[in-house]
């Protein structure tokens, strides 16, 4: 096991401290950094990560605009910022991990391997440390799509804080290794997709969302009615398998998917409707991972004459339209529709 990677921490920074611009302040940082943002109650401490992965930059933008603008939280914010190298590395802002690095959020668990496991058991230790009394993960979805909250337990508090933010919380039993498992029974923790990456509205919603969780005195008084959705299936490409974005099946590629996929996230999709296209080995290509580690690909999906179709109406979140993405993480997560 890796010895945990002490984290920097910054006490009380100003306005003048973080930069003019965000990527002023990651330089600045130059490595993950907690941040210690002083409040008015010194009694109560609330937590927020942020930058896991370098290509989801709400978050970070709404924290480094929040100091700029001088706000005091109304409790002590332990802030974490993490993908730095990532998110600097050129064109900036576009790399989920750094160059020869492995995903960070994929690591909050033992054994702590490599470089972001040292870095992912120094957070946890700082936490620990801590004890806020609450935790929001702050990400950007791969594509376009609504806002909405992802927990691992289906609780009145989880869905308080997710409507701070948003009104649609995702409830998984998935386990891949994220920040969110790793703290799920030492305090409340939800991860906030705040929508698309470039997307503008994405930033004003983090940072909106972020300013209630930091000024309320009880999440109650600030939060929104949420609709919650259970159990995603994971839906991956096989080792062997590759995907190509076009508006036509292209030729020896195991899956084609049109390039405006995304516009499905949180639609309901038809079984008469076609998906993509599929080659020579069909179905063979995808696994739709259940919490089991069990392959529904045959069931939840069907093949007409080479095109690629569900099985039954079914709500597709999480699509992305990044062929690095849809290789090593995953094509998209399908919610069958109750």
């Amino acid at each position: 096991m890796n010895l945990a990677r002490p984290i920097p921490r910054w006490e009380a920074p100003t306005p003048q401290d973080v930069g003019p611009t965000v990527e002023d302040f990651l330089m600045k940082l130059g490595e993950p950094t907690f941040l210690w943002l002083p409040g008015l109650d010194a009694t109560r401490t609330r937590a927020v990560s942020t930058l896991l992965h370098g290509n989801e930059p709400s978050g970070v933008r709404a924290l480094h605009r929040w100091i700029r603008e001088g706000h005091q939280p109304q409790v002590n914010l332990l802030c974490f910022i993490g993908a730095i190298e990532a998110a600097l590395t050129e064109p900036r802002f576009s790399h989920r991990c750094a160059p020869n690095g492995k995903d960070l959020n994929r690591r909050f668990r033992s054994p702590f391997e490599g470089k972001e496991g040292a870095i992912a058991q120094g957070m946890l230790q700082e936490l620990h440390r801590t004890q806020p009394e609450a935790l929001i993960d702050l990400h950007n979805t791969s594509g376009r799509s609504p806002a909405y909250g992802v927990s691992t337990l289906n609780r009145e508090i989880q869905e308080t804080l997710t409507g701070v933010f948003c009104d649609h919380l995702i409830v998984t039993d998935l386990r891949l290794g994220t920040l969110m498992e790793a703290t799920e029974y030492d305090w409340p923790t939800v991860t906030i997709e705040a929508g698309g990456a470039k997307d503008p509205q994405a930033d004003e919603l983090a940072f909106r969302g972020l300013t209630r969780y930091a000024l309320a005195k009880d999440f109650s008084d600030c939060s929104s009615p949420v609709t919650v959705h259970q159990h995603p299936i994971r839906v991956e490409l096989q080792e062997d398998a590759t995907v190509a974005y076009s508006h036509a099946p292209v030729p020896d590629v195991d899956l084609t998917l049109p390039p405006n996929v995304d516009r499905l996230n949180f639609g309901l999709w038809s079984r008469q409707k076609r998906l993509g296209w599929v080659g020579k080995r069909g179905l063979d290509v995808l696994w739709a991972k259940n919490a089991r580690g069990q392959n529904l690909s045959s069931a939840i999906f069907s093949v007409h004459n080479g095109e690629l179709r569900l099985a039954h109406p079914s709500r597709l979140l999480m699509v992305t339209t990044i062929q690095e993405i849809a290789q090593s993480d995953c094509l998209f997560y399908i919610l069958p529709d109750s």
